[in-house]
C-alpha cells in the first residue's frame, strides 16, 4: 500500500481521485488529505499558469510530509477576456476567503461580459504529482463550453452556474444546461479535473513499483 497526499481540504477532490483510481482498477493507493497530516504553511500560489500553481502545491506537500503529493489548480478561461479569469478565477472579485466569493466572482464576470456576444469559455485543470525524490508529473484537462447570461442550477461551486458544457447539452433541450445542473457523477465523467486525473493516474500507479 502506498500513501499519497492530496493537497486539499476538499473531500470532493479526494473522492474524485478515488473514483478515478477505482475506475482504472488501480489498487494499493491510500489517499490522505491535508486534514490527515501535520499542518504546514500554505504555499503562495504565484505562478503564471495552472501548471505552475499545481506544482507549487504538490512540491510543498511532498517536501513537508515526505509523501508523494497530488495537487491541482483550475479555473475558467473566457475567450473574449483573453483567457481570464484563468489562474485568478478564485479571487477574480478580490477576496478569495469571503463567504460570498463565488457569487461575487460570478456577478463581476457577468457584468464584464454583459455586452459581449462571443461566449466561448473552457474550464481548465492541471494536476501535478511530485514525489519526495523530486520526480514531477503533470497532466491537463480542458472542458469547453459557453458562458451563460445568468446563473442556472444549485449544484457544483465556483463558476458552475454560469458554464454550459458543450458535451452536456441534450439534443431536445429548450435552454442550455449548466454544469451546476449536472449530477456529481455526470460532472466527474466529463470535467476538466476528471480528464486531468485520468491522464495522471498511470504516473500514480507507477508509485506501486
Amino acid at each position: 500500500m502506498v500513501k499519497v497526499l492530496v493537497a486539499s481540504n476538499n473531500p470532493g477532490k479526494l473522492r474524485e481521485l478515488e473514483e478515478v483510481l477505482r475506475e482504472l482498477d488501480i489498487a494499493g493507493v491510500e489517499l490522505v488529505s491535508l486534514r490527515d497530516v501535520e499542518p504546514y504553511p500554505e504555499p503562495k500560489e504565484d505562478g503564471l499558469t495552472f501548471e505552475d500553481n499545481a506544482l507549487i502545491k504538490a512540491r510543498a506537500g511532498a517536501a513537508r510530509t515526505g509523501l508523494p503529493c497530488v495537487a491541482d489548480d483550475s479555473g475558467l478561461a473566457v475567450t473574449a477576456l483573453n483567457g481570464m479569469p484563468g489562474v485568478l478565477s478564485a479571487r477574480w472579485s478580490g477576496d478569495h476567503d469571503a463567504d460570498d466569493a463565488d457569487a461575487a466572482n460570478n456577478r463581476l464576470l457577468l457584468a464584464q461580459m454583459q455586452d459581449i456576444e462571443l461566449r466561448d469559455a473552457a474550464f481548465i485543470s492541471c494536476c501535478a504529482l511530485v514525489t519526495p525524490a523530486g520526480d514531477e508529473f503533470t497532466a491537463t484537462g480542458r472542458w469547453p463550453g459557453q458562458l451563460l447570461r445568468e446563473p442556472q442550477g444549485e449544484g457544483g461551486f465556483g463558476y458552475d452556474p454560469l458554464f454550459a458544457p458543450d458535451d452536456a447539452q441534450p439534443a431536445d433541450a429548450t435552454r442550455p444546461v449548466s454544469s451546476a445542473e449536472l449530477t456529481p457523477e455526470e460532472k466527474n465523467a466529463r470535467s476538466h479535473r476528471g480528464q486531468a486525473l485520468r491522464a495522471l493516474a498511470p504516473d500514480i500507479a507507477r508509485l506501486l513499483g
